[in-house]
């Protein structure tokens, strides 16, 4: 059962260009974002939702969740031929310049499906790089990237340092003109097919977080980075170990300003963040159209599913709380795209997206009864994806608090 996505209205938070005092509000997205988004959707309709069924059958076997190569490069093939490469990517490296409200719309179309396909390249790599590289480092890494050609990873987390970037122990040292870095990485999306990956490295220890750490582009085949082991996933997905001993980097791979790392770093967090919650969206909306579609055609006891007040109820707060979900995450969007602070918000949308879309899935396995409980329908595969989204980036707990700090002014 794969209903089609539904286009829903987009509500967005913004103030008449000619008024800055926010007398009038608008709650649509510009005709031009509007006709990507839906180019999107169909885009997800037609060529990836088809792919559900392999992709669930692969699942079920006991392998990986994937699409094969050939699968992978239909759909580079047809995204490119739609022009929907690099949407986020600057004019000038071919792509859209799309602000971070279209992007919400076009990421939440994305995470309708169980299909695993991000429209090239992946936003927060690319706009964590946007915010720092030089000119060698936009020729030699920005680019590509942009284009599609390459592919990025990015190492934050450490063994034991849980979302606490001060834990962190990985080490680059200046040998020369060249740094060497020591260290291990885990929770590495990609490590075993990037091209390069971001490694976050502490280069003054006195200063920790604050002023001691760098970003470092590190390519594939670099001696000492050494892939160390995959880590199998709930639902299919897996993330990779990786060693850095005396890993040996070139100076001018140094990314941004030396110690001044943990901003672009958020940057990049950030994006995902939002991300994150639009996919969450997608999924729960994908559930609750499957509910809809589902609840009518079910009898038990004489009478449709659609008349039990438990579903009745299960519907309209899955309806309210995507529709408030919705709303937050494109005022944030808005409120990132016009420079504000959003450390708040992203972090309110973040942990309410994922939670609530965890919510709504689990219902609607619950109304499909055993059928919902099966690897013949996408509904267990959601719910996996968005169980790891609870603790990916950020945990919901930690979210929690970083309100409450900023709220209560206990932030250090």
């Amino acid at each position: 059962m794969t209903p089609e996505p539904t286009n829903q209205d987009v509500r967005i938070f913004g103030e008449d260009a000619n008024d800055g005092k926010g007398s009038a509000m608008h709650f649509e997205l510009s005709e031009e974002h509007q006709m990507v988004k839906d180019l999107v959707t169909k885009f997800v309709r037609d060529f990836m939702m088809p792919l559900e069924t392999a992709v669930m059958d692969r699942e079920a076997s006991g392998k990986e969740m994937y699409v094969t190569k050939e699968e992978q490069a239909a759909l580079d093939t047809k995204a490119l031929e739609l022009g929907l490469f690099g949407l986020d990517a600057p004019e000038s490296m071919g792509g859209a310049d799309l602000p971070m409200v279209a992007m919400v719309g076009i990421e939440e179309a994305i995470g309708y499906t169980v299909t695993p396909y991000v429209l090239p390249p992946d936003s927060p790599n690319l706009r964590m790089l946007i915010a720092t590289v030089d000119d060698r480092q936009r020729e030699a890494y920005l680019v590509p990237l942009a284009a599609g050609k390459t592919k990025s990873a990015i190492g934050i987390s450490e063994p034991g340092a849980g979302s606490d970037p001060a834990m962190l122990k990985t080490r680059a040292v200046r040998d020369g003109d060249d740094w060497i870095i020591n260290g291990r990485k885990i929770w590495i999306t990609y490590a075993d097919e990037a091209d390069f990956t971001i490694v976050m490295a502490v280069t003054d220890p006195e200063k920790g977080a604050r002023g001691g750490m760098s970003a470092f582009l590190v390519d594939r085949n670099t001696p000492g980075f050494n892939v160390l082991r995959r880590i199998p996933m709930l639902g299919g997905q897996s993330t990779y170990e990786i060693a850095l001993d005396d890993c040996r980097v070139e100076g001018w791979k140094l990314l941004g300003v030396e110690g001044q790392g943990f901003a672009p770093m958020q940057t990049r967090l950030g994006t995902r963040r939002i991300q994150m919650a639009a996919w969450s969206i997608g999924m729960a909306q994908r559930a609750l159209d499957m509910l809809v579609e589902y609840a009518p055609q079910r009898t038990t006891f004489g009478s449709p599913l659609s008349e039990r007040q438990a579903i009745q109820f299960w519907v309209a707060e899955a309806a309210t709380k995507i529709h408030a979900a919705r709303l937050m995450t494109y005022e944030c969007a808005w409120k990132l795209d016009n420079g504000q602070d959003v450390r708040s918000e992203i972090s309110m949308i973040k942990w309410y997206a994922t939670e609530m879309a965890y919510t709504v899935v689990d219902q609607a396995m619950q109304a499909f009864g055993g059928m919902g409980m099966t690897k013949e329908m996408p509904l267990q595969l959601m719910q996996a994806k968005l169980r790891t989204m609870r603790v990916y980036d950020g945990a919901t707990e930690i979210h929690k608090w970083v309100i409450a700090r900023n709220l209560l002014g206990t932030r250090k």
